[in-house]
């Protein structure tokens, strides 16, 4: 083999190992994941009386929200991602946990804090 041919094939068979490298780089699978584990270590960090805009701080935009008022107060919803139901790529609020908020101020979180305050 010729010296310019093996430097050619050297030089061929380093790019195509790194587009390889690249490629398996960029997995999406760990987004999610990474995003679930992190939102669930917050919200088992909670705590009753947070105001809703401390909690957003730190999780960020929630996934779905809710909102409606009850007798004198503001009832509010987030829904944050917290365990994966499907691989289909899309995010329902079975996947999620429901941050509840009455006036501003966490009053529960979970299936049961959600059940409890939906409007009727």
């Amino acid at each position: 083999m010729k010296p310019t041919s093996l430097i050619l094939a050297i030089v061929a068979s380093s790019l195509l190992s790194a587009c390889i490298y690249i490629n398996k780089g960029g997995d999406s699978n760990s987004d999610w994941e990474k995003a679930e584990r992190e939102n669930k270590a917050v919200i088992s960090s909670l705590q009753i009386d947070t105001a809703e805009a401390d909690i957003r701080s730190r999780l960020g935009e929630p996934d779905f929200s809710e909102g409606y008022s009850d007798k004198d107060a503001a009832v509010r919803v987030l829904f944050y991602r917290t365990q994966r139901q499907k691989e289909d790529g899309i995010t329902t609020k079975d996947e999620c946990t429901p941050l509840v908020f009455r006036n501003g101020k966490l009053i529960g979180w979970g299936a049961k804090a959600y059940s409890s305050n939906q409007h009727h």
